[in-house]
């Protein structure tokens, strides 16, 4: 067994939909980033990769590739996963929290753990998707922006 940590954050962006573990939030704004800036899918992507020891998001997408300009995350966590598979790994579990002032995601979270499980073709027990605040402090609790923690067992 492998344990793998992830973590991403972006800041609040005018103009995007707000996409968190695949999932479209109603929210006025989305998160500013490369790709489609789903911190969550992006958290569980780096947790896999570095469970596995296969490096990072950034290496496997480079934001300087323009093949992942506005990429889907689910499909980048897809490739991912293809990868870990590849190198003879099978995904076992993951637990993920995202921190965020606002939305509220209690409503969406089941959606983004069917999701994330969907991609990852596992079954939805496997999958942990959690919402906490950061209580008003630092950049997430001014709202500026969501920030995800993932954690990743493969073996």
């Amino acid at each position: 067994m492998r344990v793998g940590i992830g973590y991403d954050s972006h800041r609040f962006a005018a103009g995007r939909k707000l996409i968190l573990g695949g999932v479209d939030v109603p929210h006025p704004q989305g998160l500013a980033g490369h790709s489609d800036a789903d911190v969550v899918a992006h958290a569980l992507i780096d947790a896999l990769l570095g469970a596995t020891g296969l490096g990072d998001i950034g290496r496997l997408f480079p934001p300087t590739d323009p093949r992942w300009q506005n990429a889907n995350s689910i499909q980048l966590l897809k490739k991912a996963h293809l990868k870990i598979v590849e190198a003879g790994f099978k995904f076992v579990q993951a637990d993920i929290t995202v921190i965020a002032e606002q939305p509220t995601l209690g409503p969406h979270l089941e959606r983004m753990q069917q999701r994330l499980a969907e991609a990852l073709v596992a079954d939805l027990s496997t999958v942990s998707v959690k919402a906490k605040t950061n209580e008003g402090m630092g950049f997430v609790g001014r709202g500026e922006g969501i920030a995800a923690i993932a954690v990743a067992v493969v073996e």
